[in-house]
């Protein structure tokens, strides 16, 4: 993966609120919670200590921001983290610039592809420790999430070391991270288009919970077939190259937080009807799908039970 060194990049999406003190604990549910909300919520209901990467359902089910493990939310004010990104070169000396081109060409993707339907995110806020979030509080162990409240995809950095490669045993690419915000961003277009209004079913391996997750990987598909041809505000184009191997992190990701995978990552045996994101083969296929195929018809995963 390497960037246009030319492109210019946009960091008015992309914020960081530094690291929180204190415990920040009691966000989100956790453990055999069977309600959506974002993060914390165990893989199938009851995988202790595997964390996946979940999303915000239902937003009538999002939980405020709550009393119990307080944290010091006087460290919250944004920080410069993002200040020095200027060109494609910096995205390719820095991942936290990278990260900012990762979100100018999703937003330059989606823009073209929804038209008059696009709104773009509130921001790609990035924390560590712990956040408010405009779906209550979450911390460290929640993974990566979208809330559609505040139109906000949420991140700690250190989910992809301590959690996806430690924890899940997944890869360690270079195209790994952007695989994971197309994914997260791929929930703010539904979110845009009201597919998470028709999320009734929130288990199981046909339910809408999967359907909406496998969705979200097409989408990302969709992005990573066309970024090549992504542009920053001048029209330069933003990526100079997607490799093979790129496209091979990605779809090692989607395998890696697989409900299948990570319960066998447990110890625990393979139960379907606890999944709520699809097994590995399926997060695979719909990755796929999006990539070769390149558009939201062929991305429509509540059309078909052939998941």
């Amino acid at each position: 993966m390497r960037f246009n060194p030319k492109a210019r990049l946009d960091t008015s999406r992309v914020r960081d609120r530094g690291r929180a003190s204190g415990s920040g604990g009691g966000g989100f549910g956790t453990g055999r919670s069977s309600i959506p909300i974002p993060g914390g919520m165990r893989a199938g209901g009851g995988i202790a200590g595997l964390i996946i990467v979940v999303l915000f359902l239902v937003v009538t089910q999002c939980l405020g921001g709550g009393s119990s493990g307080a944290f010091d939310t006087s460290r919250m004010a944004e920080t410069d983290r993002y200040a020095n990104c200027k060109t494609g070169t910096d995205a390719n000396q820095d991942p936290d610039c990278s990260r900012v081109a990762v979100e100018n060409s999703l937003y330059d993707f989606w823009s073209g592809e929804l038209g008059s339907k696009f709104e773009p995110e509130q921001a790609v806020e990035t924390f560590g420790n712990a956040t408010n979030t405009g779906c209550g509080r979450a911390t460290s162990d929640v993974g990566p999430f979208y809330c559609p409240t505040d139109q906000t995809i949420y991140l700690d950095t250190t989910f992809f070391e301590a959690v996806l490669q430690g924890q899940l045993a997944g890869p360690s690419g270079a195209f790994v991270e952007p695989y994971v915000l197309a994914h997260e961003y791929g929930h703010h277009i539904q979110n845009l288009l009201g597919t998470m209004g028709r999320v009734k079913t929130q288990q199981g391996p046909k339910s809408d919970s999967v359907r909406l997750e496998l969705q979200a990987d097409c989408y990302a598909g969709m992005w990573a077939r066309s970024a090549t041809t992504t542009e920053d505000a001048d029209g330069n184009v933003l990526f100079q190259e997607i490799s093979d191997a790129d496209i091979k992190n990605a779809i090692d990701a989607a395998t890696s937080v697989g409900d299948d995978r990570i319960q066998e990552q447990s110890g625990d045996r393979v139960n379907p009807e606890q999944w709520t994101h699809g097994s590995a083969a399926s997060r695979v296929k719909w990755f796929r799908t999006g990539f070769t195929q390149g558009s939201l018809k062929a991305c429509d995963t509540f059309a078909t039970d052939d998941l």
